[in-house]
């Protein structure tokens, strides 16, 4: 053999397989995925950076999916977690700095849920706390691809007396949240935006979801709340889960198909399966 070809023959079978592309998830309660399945789901297959809870479990959520997602599509990805019940991006960059401050190649993150739990309604804290989170994550890799989540309307926000939001449709919040995450995204300069909360909107608008879980659930529609038309339920998480793999990786979410494992892992019919993918493709489609 030549010398010069089997020098190189060395070298790559020295390099091994690449490297998995590693992606940070931070975020709340809406990333763990509390009060649903998803909370514990396949977390074997994800590092929890806070390590285990309270029970001695680490949190699976919205990552594991992601991370499931990825696998049945051919694509690796080191998937790790920062999650803080009830907590913005602001406290993450104040307490949580020395296990977020590294070159991660993706990074997926959100504030509260009101954009500022003393202030509902007013992004100050949002963009400010964006800016910060994206500064320094590029700092360690200026190439790092960085996705802020802007997440969905709360019915327990909307139809109870004396909440922000109260008196407006449902969707209002979602708008206002979507709002907010485009000014936090055009001031720190991140890769895009997640529109879950306007996808959660399609839900509705199409019929797919019922609008008002406080008087009941329509025949043949989805709840996308929890118990307490705060957080999601696992159908919420799971097209959280979708919107983010595709904005991360490029795929359709039909791509993943009608017997995808986690809607199946989840007792989704093929049906809910179709449709949670067919809203979030559109989502994507109708998102500039």
């Amino acid at each position: 053999m030549n010398k010069h070809i089997w020098a190189a023959a060395l070298l790559l079978t020295l390099a091994g397989p690449a490297s998995a592309r590693t992606i940070l998830f931070v975020g709340n309660s809406f990333t763990f995925g509390a009060f649903s399945p998803a909370h514990y789901y396949k977390s074997e297959t994800v590092t929890d950076l806070n390590g285990p809870g309270p029970n001695g479990k680490t949190v699976g959520g919205v990552p594991a999916i992601f991370k499931a997602f990825s696998r049945e599509a051919g694509l690796d990805y080191k998937v790790s977690l920062e999650t803080v019940g009830g907590k913005g991006m602001d406290y993450h960059f104040a307490e949580k700095r020395a296990l977020l401050d590294k070159p991660w190649d993706v990074v997926v993150m959100h504030g509260f849920s009101t954009l500022d739990a003393d202030h509902p309604g007013d992004p100050a804290l949002l963009i400010r706390s964006a800016k910060q989170m994206t500064d320094m994550l590029r700092a360690k890799n200026p190439r790092a691809d960085i996705w802020l989540t802007a997440t969905w309307s709360r019915a327990d926000q909307t139809y109870p007396d004396g909440k922000f939001w109260h008196g407006r449709v449902i969707q209002q919040m979602g708008i206002d949240i979507a709002a907010a995450y485009d000014l936090a995204a055009k001031n720190a300069h991140v890769t895009g935006v997640v529109p879950l909360g306007l996808a959660w909107n399609r839900a509705i608008d199409t019929g797919f979801a019922d609008a008002n879980p406080y008087d009941g659930i329509d025949a043949g529609k989805i709840d996308l709340w929890a118990y307490e038309g705060y957080h999601a339920s696992i159908f919420g998480y799971y097209l959280e889960a979708l919107l983010v793999f595709a904005k991360v990786t490029g795929k359709d979410p039909l791509s993943l198909g009608d017997r995808e494992t986690v809607a199946d892992d989840m007792g989704f019919s093929v049906p809910q399966t179709h449709t949670l993918q067919q809203i979030a493709h559109d989502q994507l489609a109708a998102t500039p």
